[in-house]
């Protein structure tokens, strides 16, 4: 008899993001759970929808702050989802602070709490300590911590503390989508056309902080290589980076759709990764690239899973923190040789093949489950 599993999270499909995408290749692709998703909507309204035949329960927020959404009929509404479908497995996806009380008080005797931890709350100062104690609490209390790296299990997170109760199930990429179509092989090549044949530096992510792009920007100052920089995306910091340069080298262009990602994966030849904090956990991104065969340059992030998907020397470079003339320096070492470009190329696409897919991650959040 399948075990009925209910995930907590944020938000779902068909809202994008890395955590989104992480539950919904999870609540797929695990058959042998019946499972159930309770998340926030945005559209102002409560109410239960079916998504590829899962119940998914949305509750509107009342107010949000700093980011995380707060809703003063949630308490309400989860203790009669819990009484209704009486799960086996709660899997509450963190970070998401203000569901920590809220989960611990309204737990079913009998029913196991695993935490996934997507990531660290960081950069948030005062309001940290605000839910640093319920944030220990709901470690304390989980029957099992999931990291999605062993790089994360850091001195510096919060679930070091309880290590000896932690496993590592890898965040997985949609292999599928980045598998080669008719025409494709075609419009890879009008992108490298467009862009005079040069070697093309890419970047594909929201337009935040801690994705460093400032540092990309800078270091196009230093690459002596002849290459055009591709950055894909947009966000808060999309204005400022564009008023940081005037080089012809940089091109801003906007959010890429799926059907068009994979083929601006497979023209590139250098993954610009700049990313430069913890908060970038995993990199779902970087992953992708690598399986097109772009070779990543990364920084050196400690405690970061980042330099776990790539490893130095062996699938990409990877650099001091911050360094921009370093990172230029990488680019130019990997697009000045030819077979270490091959050989990097060949062993990232190989890695992620091995590790890091969508059915690796279901296979290994199985096995973990079943153990418990």
């Amino acid at each position: 008899m399948k075990k009925t599993l209910l995930h907590i999270t944020k938000c779902y499909y068909p809202e994008e993001g890395g955590i989104e995408t992480v539950t919904k290749y999870l609540v797929d692709g695990m058959e042998s759970y019946n499972s159930y998703v309770v998340c926030f909507s945005h559209d102002g309204e409560t109410y239960v929808d079916t998504v590829d035949g899962v119940r998914v329960y949305r509750i509107a927020p009342s107010l949000r702050i700093s980011s995380q959404d707060i809703a003063f009929s949630y308490y309400g509404h989860l203790k009669r989802i819990l009484d209704e479908i009486k799960p086996d497995i709660i899997m509450l996806h963190c970070p998401n602070p203000f569901l920590y009380p809220i989960t611990v008080r309204l737990k079913p005797k009998n029913t196991k709490l695993v935490v996934l931890w997507h990531s660290d709350i960081l950069g948030k100062g005062l309001l940290y300590h605000l839910v640093a104690r319920s944030e220990d609490r709901i470690l304390r209390e989980a029957d099992q911590i999931i990291t999605t790296s062993p790089n994360y299990i850091h001195p510096s997170s919060p679930v070091y503390k309880y290590r000896d109760k932690i496993k590592v199930a890898p965040n997985g990429f949609i292999d599928t989508d980045l598998v080669l179509r008719p025409g494709d092989s075609e419009r890879i090549e009008a992108i490298r056309s467009k862009y005079g044949n040069r070697k093309i530096v890419l970047f594909v992510g929201r337009h935040v902080p801690y994705k460093g792009l400032n540092y990309l920007v800078e270091a196009e100052r230093y690459i002596k290589s002849d290459c055009v920089i591709l950055i894909g995306g947009r966000g808060p910091e999309t204005a400022r980076l564009g008023k940081m340069t005037n080089s012809d080298r940089i091109k801003f262009i906007g959010k890429l759709p799926l059907s068009d990602l994979r083929c601006y994966y497979h023209a590139a030849d250098i993954f610009g990764f700049t990313s430069c904090s913890k908060q970038e956990a995993f990199g779902i991104a970087l992953a992708e690239a690598m399986y097109c065969g772009c070779v990543p340059v990364t920084f050196t992030i400690e405690g970061s899973g980042v330099n776990w998907v790539s490893l130095k020397g062996e699938t990409g470079e990877e650099v001091p923190l911050g360094d921009a003339k370093a990172y230029a320096a990488a680019i130019d070492k990997v697009l000045g040789d030819e077979e270490l470009y091959e050989r990097y190329s060949q062993a990232g696409k190989q890695r992620v093949t091995d590790m890091f897919t969508c059915e690796r991650a279901v296979k290994e959040m199985e096995t973990i489950l079943d153990q418990l």
